[in-house]
């Protein structure tokens, strides 16, 4: 099974899981490791502009959504395969 047939950009999850934050209260964590409430405070605030603005709201999404496990089976391939 290919990204394109199931619908998302496995390189953009990847980058969910090995991007560090550049900034604030958790700068150096993981885009993944980021607690929800921080998420949605950006919610409220604004994400930021850009890629980094676009990664934390799809993670916000997928916090919110309860889609974690996605993030969870990449990071366990990532850590195998290296």
């Amino acid at each position: 099974m290919d990204d394109k047939s199931v619908g998302f950009d496995t390189n953009f999850l990847k980058e969910l899981v090995t991007t560090k934050m550049p900034f604030g209260k958790y700068k150096n964590y993981t885009l993944c490791d980021l607690p929800e409430p921080y998420l949605v405070w950006f919610k409220q605030k604004g994400f930021p502009q850009g890629k980094l603005g676009m990664q934390l709201a799809s993670l916000y999404e997928i916090k919110l959504n309860g889609l974690e496990y996605l993030l969870f089976e990449i990071r366990k391939r990532l850590a195998k395969s290296k």
